[in-house]
């Protein structure tokens, strides 16, 4: 059986902790959680509210994607991450649907938790299929 192979994507962000961008293995890309953090800028602030984090976080999963030739069509499955669940849900659901092609959503999960790092609202991982 191969072994994972580990990426660090130069046009992402640099992580919050120690971790890849991403891993692969057999075709299968794991994507880190991206925090709505500015490629180049780790100490610009952070969107203000849960909207304009998505986008963040999304462009951000989008920049890791590029760097392994791989686009949002290639996403099967995404996990997201809510600090203030009931208060946020539908402002970043709204926003992060706004990314996919109409009947190309991945799997989702969407939990609250009780913090993310850098006081993050969203945080969202991936895994994404090579064709």
């Amino acid at each position: 059986m191969p072994l994972p192979t580990f990426h660090m994507i130069d046009t992402a962000p640099q992580p919050v902790a120690t971790f890849s961008h991403c891993s692969e293995i057999d075709g299968w890309v794991f994507l880190t959680g991206q925090m709505p953090t500015w490629p180049g800028e780790p100490e610009r602030a952070l969107p203000e509210g849960v909207a304009a984090q998505t986008v963040r976080v999304m462009e951000n999963l989008q920049l890791v994607l590029a760097g392994m030739d791989l686009t949002l069509e290639n996403v099967a499955q995404a996990r997201v991450y809510l600090t203030e669940f009931d208060r946020d849900y539908a402002a970043m659901n709204e926003t992060y649907q706004g990314f996919f092609a109409a009947g190309k959503l991945p799997a989702r999960t969407c939990v609250g938790v009780t913090g993310l790092a850098v006081g993050a609202l969203v945080e969202i991982d991936m895994v994404a299929r090579r064709p």
